[in-house]
């Protein structure tokens, strides 16, 4: 593999619920027809969504790789190093993308990619950071040290949900980004994620330093250790969902998976998902019966759209709060599920 050209690979980071999701799904789009990427992808829950959304853009020149069940900036087992180099030996790609959990700090993946597991494997390109201006008036996010070296270790920053951010608000978020130093290498503004392919190959700057290295050091194995989540579904038994939960600090996280037998009542779930609880994120994929919709809740604003994902439902919850009655959540969730009869 040393012998062969360097990788192109950018990180795409930001916190979350700033839509690295989608903006990675809006790159693939531009993906040219002949060139082949791999996607690895970290997320805090133990139950995989961005993975499968990912999976359903649909190529067949896109290989995706899901680490599930914590950071991999902060395992003690280098779960990145193995992850990553086996993804390469495997699909031998022309480009590699990056999405850590919103929770991760950079310093530590940028640091792997530039060592010398990878310093002939990998040409590190631009990293990228989304982030949503509404986080900028929110103290939950704006004092949490990785969300500001997330922004202070990128490359370019994206300002993403510009068709929903109030003007006052996104003028005060510029102005903080670009007194930043080292300055950005570029700064700009977008909706639903939609990036230029171009940005990928962007300059980048000097080897940034991180503000805050110690900023996500690891609490215990047992709460940092990710876990590998295969997409074996044979032992999914028709309403007895699989449940796997975790936390991180003052974050709990829980995550179902589903049947690919059982379909679920939209207007149920809708119901469900609009409810009171305190969310900072929920998403999920599910058979609704004629078609399989991805539900997507950051604070109290829930999307809904038509997916291509037709392997199994599953939905993974995150709150600001370090514990729930999850056994009372499931049992609302079940009740969304369709009886043999229902149409």
């Amino acid at each position: 593999m040393t012998d062969r050209p360097r990788i192109p690979t950018n990180l795409i980071t930001g916190f979350l619920g700033v839509g690295k999701t989608s903006a990675i799904r809006h790159l693939i789009a531009q993906k040219p027809t002949d060139e082949k990427w791999a996607v690895l992808v970290n997320e805090f829950g133990e139950v995989g969504i961005d993975g499968a959304i990912i999976e359903a853009a649909g190529s067949d020149y896109v290989a995706v790789s899901e680490i599930a069940g914590g950071c991999f900036c902060c395992s003690t087992d280098a779960p990145i190093e193995f992850s990553l180099m086996e993804l390469i030996r495997q699909t031998s790609p022309q480009r590699v993308l990056i999405e850590p959990t919103g929770l991760g700090h950079p310093a530590k993946v940028l640091d792997t990619l530039r060592g010398p597991w990878f310093r002939s494997v990998i040409d590190l390109h631009a990293t990228i950071c989304l982030a949503d201006a509404a986080d900028f008036d929110n103290p939950k996010v704006t004092n949490v040290e990785v969300f500001q070296d997330q922004l202070h270790m990128a490359d370019i920053v994206v300002v993403n949900k510009l068709d929903r951010t109030d003007p006052v608000r996104l003028n005060a978020f510029l102005k903080y980004l670009l007194e930043m130093f080292p300055p950005k290498s570029q700064i700009l503004t977008t909706t639903q994620g939609q990036l230029d392919l171009a940005l990928l190959d962007s300059d980048i700057s000097p080897e940034r330093v991180p503000l805050f290295p110690d900023a996500h050091r690891v609490e215990s194995k047992e709460q940092a250790e990710p876990t590998f989540l295969k997409n074996n579904i044979s032992f999914l038994l028709p309403r007895h969902p699989v449940r796997k939960e975790s936390r991180q600090g003052d974050r709990a996280a829980c995550g179902w998976l589903f049947s690919p037998i059982d379909s679920f009542r939209r207007v149920d779930l809708f119901e469900l998902f609009n409810g009171s609880f305190d969310v900072h994120r929920l998403k999920g994929v599910f058979n609704v019966g004629n078609e399989w919709l991805l539900f997507n809740r950051v604070g109290g604003e829930l999307t809904c759209e038509s997916i291509p994902y037709r392997r199994d439902s599953r939905l993974e919850v995150i709150l600001d709060q370090p514990s729930f009655d999850w056994n009372e959540f499931e049992r609302l969730l079940l009740n969304c599920l369709r009886t043999t009869s229902s149409s």
